[in-house]
This record gives C-alpha cells, structure tokens and sequence, in this order.
C-alpha cells in the first residue's frame, strides 16, 4: 500500500516534534508499505527545521520513509505569521497536487495537520487517484482555539477552519482521532458514525531498552536532592500555563515533609515559576536545566511518583491522550493525575490517583497517600501502568490499528 501522509508539523528524530507521524510512518514502512510525508518547512514545535538552500522544496529519506518539505516561513507565536505559514503550505501541497498524485500514486491520502484545512487538497490529491481519504483529528479546531483561546465564532479564521472541519467529517471516508470521545460531537458536525476510529498517542518502547544517559549536571542535581531523603515527585514536560504547574507549587507546602518536588522541561512558564520558587522561598521544590527528550526515561527511572495536572476546562470533556502521561505509565511510576476529563487512563488503570484540578491540597493529599502506602504498593501500581502501554500503546500496535482502521 501507498500512504501520503500531510502533517504540517512532522517531525522525526533528527528534527525533533511533532513525533506521531514519524514513528506511524516507520512502522507502516517496517510492515511493507511506502510511506510519502509531506511537511512544512517551519514548526514552531520542531527543535531543528529541515535545511532547503533556497529551494522552494527539497526531499530526503529518513528510516525508509520519503519526507517532502515545502518552504515556508519562520514565525513565533499565534499571529499573523503563523497564519502566513499555514497558508503558504496549503498553497504550495495545492499547486503540487497533480505532480503528488502522478508521481506517488497513493492508495491512501491521510490529512493530519492539526488545523483541518489540509483537507481540501488532500482530498483534491485522493479524488486524482482514487485513493482513500483519513482525516485524522489531533485536536478539535475551531473548538481549541475558541474554548481554550478565547477567539470568538465569528472571527474570520475560526469561521475558515468550521468550513474544513465540516468539510472534512462530510467527505473523509473514514475520520480517525487521537481523542476518545469526540464521537457524538462529530456526528453533530455531519460525519456517519461508521466512519469513526479511535488511535491514541503512544510510545517506542525500543527507545527505553536503551534510553541516553542524562547530562552530568541534571543527575548531579537529582542526585543531591535524593540526598535530602525522602520522596522525589517529578515533572517532565512543557511549562506552560495550560500544564497547572502552578498548583502543584501551590501543594508543595502542604507535602509530608520527606517530599521533594522536581522539574525539568522548558517552556514559557519556566522563569515565573523559578521567581515564584525563590520568591516564596519552596525549599522542597527544584527547578532543573532542560534536558534531551532521549534522556526523559532516565529521569523517570530517578524519581518515585510522577505529576501530571490540567487547567479545568471543558474541552477535555472529549477526552485525552497526552504523550507526557503514557511516558509516565511506562515508566512504571505511580501517577498523580489532576485532571477532569471524558477519559482517565490513570484511574481507568489503576496507575496512580486522580484528583480534581485546580486543587492544591487535593494534589497534596493524593501525594502524601502515595508516600503512605510504601515503596512496594506504589511499585505494583506502576507496573500495572506500564504493562497496559507495553499491551496496548506500543507504536507497532498503534500502526497496525490505525490501518485495520482505514482498510474496516
């Protein structure tokens, strides 16, 4: 089979995120398929952008998988040129299509780019060559942006975006979601049910067989904060506001007292949060230098309890599927879960505690809880946590299901 899949924001191990396409597209490459990626050239989210020279496209094979970038311009926030971005590479897979189409000759055309417009030449392409139609549905636009930021119906580039969603639940023949429970509002929208497939986010499990060793400095500080005694909490990920750090600085002084709290990551947040630290003098939270996304298993392994926690709002009511919180799973950490949403793998598991979000001492006592029971009963926690992913979440898994999908 021939797979294109059109992912704005792809990614892969030399360049950083967007992860998801690349590890699909490798192991549909593994099972015998072709796979064609085609990308824009800027990501806000990808750690190193692909080198063009000039060109207005450039191609290049990584683990057997044929990546096209098209160029487009740099931009940093949600502005105007972010939306200059996205319409230049709409633009440029628009004018491509017919040679797209010639050359690869897909048997299936997958739009996956987080905003919903790539549908319409990704179905111009799959209308070329008789080729099945996916669109695969990251987050819900317009709703993200209007319940998360604010942005009201009637603005011009939501009113753009309602137009693909719609477009694309009419005429996709099969509609696959990393969000579990956006059934009903997608048949709202116009999609049959029988088009509906669930596929979470997963994990490569290869890459924590022999996971990089952390950088001399991060394992020194854990290793000094594991001196104090006691409990380490741990967060890897973003600092941003949308990941309630805040909450848990604010549970931090209602922690039993063999409780430390450690972060790393980086992001927006992390100077305020790192002020607040100092400020409000939290002697048993530790705000850590960044580090490697390869050495995040090896962070996980130092600690003994992992937080991950969400703003309230109800937009998750459509469930979710973080890639944070199946690394925590695999880890085989127990986790406390601060969240409410329409799915739950933290309790649906029994992997950890979930508690209201927004709630320090809830955070607090839910902590505290995990510290009470005992090495061993937070271990056994972990490890049922980690056998679900091995079980379920795994990205050979995940391939194959995501095809069962299309081919049912």
């Amino acid at each position: 089979m021939k797979i294109l899949l059109i992912n704005h924001y792809a990614g892969s191990p030399g360049h950083g995120m967007e992860f998801r396409p690349y590890y699909l597209a490798r192991e549909w490459v593994r099972a015998g398929h072709s796979v064609q990626i085609v990308a824009s050239s800027f990501s806000h989210i990808r750690a190193v952008q692909p080198a063009l020279a000039g060109k207005s496209m450039v191609e290049e094979q990584i683990d057997g998988i044929n990546y096209r970038w098209y160029a487009t311009g740099p931009y940093s926030g949600n502005g105007l040129g972010r939306v200059l971005n996205i319409l230049s590479f709409l633009w440029a897979l628009w004018r491509d299509a017919s040679r797209l189409a010639g050359q690869f000759r897909p048997d299936v055309v997958i739009a996956s780019s987080t905003y919903p417009m790539d549908i319409w030449p990704a179905r111009r392409i799959a209308k070329l060559t008789g080729a099945r139609l996916v669109f695969e549905v990251h987050d819900l636009w317009p709703l993200s942006p209007m319940e998360l930021g604010g942005m009201s119906r009637w603005h011009p580039f939501i009113i753009v975006v309602q137009l693909a969603e719609d477009y694309a639940y009419r005429h996709a023949d099969k509609v696959v979601s990393i969000l579990p429970k956006t059934l009903e509002y997608m048949q709202s929208r116009g999609m049959a049910p029988h088009k509906f497939a669930s596929v979470p986010n997963g994990i490569d499990a290869v890459e924590w067989e022999t996971p990089a060793d952390l950088p001399s400095g991060a394992a020194a500080a854990i290793a000094a904060v594991r001196a104090l005694g006691g409990v380490l909490v741990g967060y890897a990920g973003t600092y941003g506001m949308a990941n309630a750090l805040d909450t848990l600085l604010d549970a931090s002084c209602l922690l039993a007292t063999q409780a430390q709290i450690v972060f790393v990551g980086t992001g927006p947040e992390r100077n305020r949060l790192l002020a607040r630290v100092r400020d409000e003098g939290l002697e048993n939270v530790h705000i850590l230098p960044p580090i490697p996304k390869a050495t995040v298993p090896n962070f996980l392994a130092a600690i003994d309890i992992a937080y991950i926690g969400w703003k309230p709002n109800a937009l998750y009511r459509f469930g979710i599927s973080p890639n944070k919180l199946v690394d925590y799973m695999m880890s085989g950490k127990p986790i406390v879960h601060a969240v409410c949403a329409g799915n739950d793998p933290v309790s649906e598991y029994s992997c950890g505690i979930t508690v209201s979000p927004g709630d320090p001492s809830a955070i607090a006592r839910a902590v505290n809880r995990l510290i009470s029971i005992g090495r061993s009963q937070r271990e056994q926690m972990g490890q049922t946590g980690r056998q679900f992913v091995l079980s379920n979440l795994t990205y050979p898994v995940l391939a194959e299901r995501f095809l069962n999908a299309i081919e049912g």
